[in-house]
């Protein structure tokens, strides 16, 4: 019989009062950890089964939830508005510190999927400008890339700074964005939108309230890279994850493709999370 694997929900609280769990599978005798960011309007629940797969391989998963999804107990309106700045500034470090003080002696992994991968670059870049921080010596990215819109094939480029447009405005319009109406994200924080929209048309990260340079700051980070990419995946193609690890030139980075055939399920952005073996034995071998 295998060892029993712990599953954890760490209660945290920013600075602001936004409140969360963040989700942990804890094998007995783990071999690193892994701070999991979830893709956007994606709850950390969903990545469950994902954490319980590597687990299994002896890494121990944390899943961050992002401010207005899941357990968080904010929800995005006219009244309650976010961007990067509360994500990477506010919320990260408290998840940071949770699995710092659940296995304080292993090596840390940080890592995530579509959006959650991209603030991970951007937290990497604010961790390295920081002498003192402990820094993670691994990123995994699963079906993540930059949307800046030149980086993506010919057939989809010439609409995407439409859409990306539309979305802003509309966030600022209903003061958050009806993700779930338009089938895009969750109901989004209206400067989250913004911030978002801000690189997927000029293909540079910042954030509102933040008078860090990103880009330099990301360009600083040294850290091994693994990333995985899925060749059905329109929402995340090789071109954009090139163009996102562009941004981190001191980074080692491995790329590999998988088809349908190797994940045993569609190789598109989401199905994966639903049967992650192949997903998970590849990111811990």
């Amino acid at each position: 019989m295998s060892d029993p694997i712990q599953a954890l929900e760490l209660p945290l609280q920013s600075d602001d009062g936004h409140r969360w769990h963040v989700l942990a599978r804890v094998p007995r005798a783990p071999q690193a950890s892994l701070l999991w960011l979830p893709a956007l309007g994606v709850a950390a629940k969903h990545y469950l089964p994902y954490a319980q797969a590597l687990a299994e391989r002896g890494i121990a998963v944390f899943v961050h939830e992002w401010r207005g999804n899941g357990g968080s107990s904010l929800r995005a309106d006219r009244a309650h508005d976010w961007g990067y700045r509360e994500l990477l500034l506010h919320d990260l470090p408290r998840s940071e510190t949770a699995v710092a003080t659940q296995l304080p002696d292993l090596p840390r992994i940080l890592g995530g999927h579509s959006l959650g991968g991209q603030l991970a670059c951007c937290r990497l870049g604010l961790l390295a400008r920081d002498a003192a921080a402990e820094r993670p010596t691994r990123l995994w990215l699963v079906a993540s890339g930059a949307p800046y819109w030149r980086a993506f094939p010919p057939r989809s480029r010439w609409w995407l700074p439409f859409a990306y447009r539309f979305l802003s405005w509309l966030a600022d319009r209903r003061g958050a964005l009806p993700g779930r109406k338009v089938g895009f994200g969750g109901d989004e924080a209206r400067g989250l939108i913004r911030d978002w929209s801000r690189s997927a048309l000029s293909g540079r990260y910042a954030a509102a309230g933040v008078d860090i340079d990103l880009e330099a700051a990301m360009a600083q980070v040294e850290v091994d890279t693994h990333a995985l990419v899925l060749d059905s995946d329109w929402l995340a193609p090789e071109s954009s994850l090139r163009f996102l690890l562009s941004k981190l030139p001191r980074t080692q980075a491995r790329v590999e493709t998988l088809d349908g055939r190797m994940l045993g399920t569609r190789a598109d952005h989401f199905a994966w999370m639903k049967q992650p073996s192949a997903i998970a034995a590849l990111l811990a071998r």
